[in-house]
């Protein structure tokens, strides 16, 4: 009779010692489910001449999170954090940290005179049509690099070593992103890096994905939808309009956005510290 696992030293190879399939071959698992489905669309995509739109990503990626947590027995909530009352706080309070992680740096650059900013004609129009991806692109990055991937590192590596994992990955995705040049390519590098780590904290305080993903959206859309400035390197209207000084990217971040400024780096900094030392976020056991 065929055995269930290769064994070597009385230790499973696929199995924990509680008889459960190990966290590394889970994520082996969700990314070859998230392959099998993903695949399939951007044949279809490119067959009718479009592009897969973040949103259809996101869904294809909650499609694979349901799949797996379905083969482990496990509810999705395990996850995605309970959608209740205090889901929606954290994802209220996440929107109003973000705010502040974009408008501390564009205020310090705005008093010492490296950008000033005028009202946008067509900013209103521009403003309510980015909302709608600006959420999309936070549910998607955060479900791949906060959600099962993630949690099954966390679980099966301990959480530095899956931060640090998550956090390349996650800088990797942002390296040929438009304006990744000269110093500030080195800041953003930085800030990107950290960034997920903040997302990844933000998560591993609560237990939900509603922290990291109203942090990433609400960071998006005062960057973009609201200040004008570039965001991860693309280019948006907003309802300002921004005017930076020249030479001194690494100051202002310049096309990239204020994820390549030396301030916007400060802030990323000083949210990872009120994370780490606010005791009252923690979810309760």
């Amino acid at each position: 009779m065929a055995k269930v696992a290769w064994r070597g030293n009385g230790m499973s190879v696929r199995l924990n010692a509680h008889g459960k399939l190990r966290n590394g071959w889970w994520a082996a698992i969700f990314m070859a489910v998230l392959t099998m489905l993903l695949l399939p669309c951007l044949l279809a995509s490119q067959h009718f001449g479009r592009e897969l739109s973040i949103a259809e990503q996101a869904v294809i990626i909650l499609a694979a999170t349901w799949i797996c947590q379905r083969l482990r027995r496990m509810p999705l909530s395990e996850v995605l954090g309970r959608l209740n009352g205090v889901w929606a706080r954290q994802l209220a309070l996440g929107c109003g940290l973000g705010a502040a992680l974009m408008l501390a740096p564009a205020l310090v650059l705005a008093l010492g005179g490296w950008i000033s900013w005028r009202p946008n004609p067509a900013g209103l129009d521009a403003f309510t049509a980015s909302l709608a991806v600006m959420a999309a692109v936070a549910v998607a990055e955060e479900l791949m690099f906060r959600g099962f991937l993630f949690q099954r590192f966390v679980a099966g590596l301990g959480v530095w070593p899956a931060q640090i994992l998550i956090g390349g990955l996650f800088l990797l995705t942002h390296l040929d992103n438009d304006g990744m040049q000269g110093a500030a390519k080195v800041w953003a590098g930085i800030n990107i890096f950290l960034a997920s780590i903040l997302f990844g904290l933000a998560y591993l305080r609560t237990q939900s994905l509603a922290l990291p993903i109203g942090i990433h959206f609400m960071a998006n859309v005062t960057q973009g939808g609201i200040l004008g400035l570039g965001v991860s390197g693309a280019s948006e209207q907003g309802l300002l309009a921004p005017h930076l000084a020249s030479g001194l990217t690494w100051l202002t971040g310049g096309s990239f956005g204020l994820e390549a400024s030396l301030p916007g780096l400060v802030a990323v900094i000083v949210l990872l510290v009120i994370l780490v030392r606010w005791r009252g976020l923690a979810t309760p056991d």
